[in-house]
């Protein structure tokens, strides 16, 4: 359901949306960063923590759709966005807006680049401009790792994922301490103090 914006205005529907986005698309992400329409409202539309996007409670079957929404998207602050060059609207984020499903390593060391894969088909090798970043759960202390793909937006490197890299880790130090963590595009990723290790 959509939400009146102040002065009455209400949020385009998911329809109106995408036949905008269709025509401003080619291919590959929008130039999102180049468009500042007026905010039109909130749209019920909520990507959840696995990926899954739903619209009015009911989860987005259509893949085309998810990446179509997926190209669209921007982040401001803390918040995110569908924006066409005509249209604005607020969305439900719950985690990061991507997910990596997958990853491939090339090369060893500094040499190395760790390329993943998302659950709407982007590619980023990690490095300068994608970074990788592991946050933990205070209460747990469960590691949560993540990818910067572009623009702010983010995807959580998935379980099955983080495994591998975990398995392909190493020791260096950095900023003055040890560290276990990651080579990818000539930088070093740390993910946790190598004295918390097993």
């Amino acid at each position: 359901m959509t939400k009146p914006q102040t002065g009455g205005n209400r949020a385009p529907s998911a329809e109106s949306l995408v036949a905008e986005a269709r025509r401003a698309v080619n291919r590959g992400p929008a130039p999102v960063h180049l468009w500042n329409p007026p905010f039109c409202g909130d749209l019920d539309m909520r990507i959840a923590r696995n990926g899954l996007w739903y619209y009015l409670g009911t989860p987005i079957g259509r893949p085309e759709l998810v990446k179509l929404f997926a190209s669209i998207l921007k982040r401001e602050g803390d918040e995110y966005f569908l924006v066409t060059p005509v249209e604005k609207v607020r969305i439900r984020v719950d985690d990061a807006p991507f997910v990596a499903v997958d990853f491939e390593a090339e090369g060893e060391g500094r040499a190395q680049c760790l390329t993943f894969e998302t659950n709407v088909g982007e590619r980023v090798c990690a490095g300068p401009g994608h970074p990788i970043r592991v946050t933990r759960d205070p209460q747990t202390g469960e590691p949560a790792p993540y990818v910067m793909v572009r623009d702010g937006l983010e995807a959580l490197i998935d379980r099955k994922s983080f495994f591998r890299l975990v398995e392909i880790g190493t020791r260096e130090d950095h900023e003055g301490e040890s560290w276990f963590g990651l080579w990818s595009g000539g930088v070093f990723f740390p993910i946790i103090p190598a004295a918390e290790l097993p």
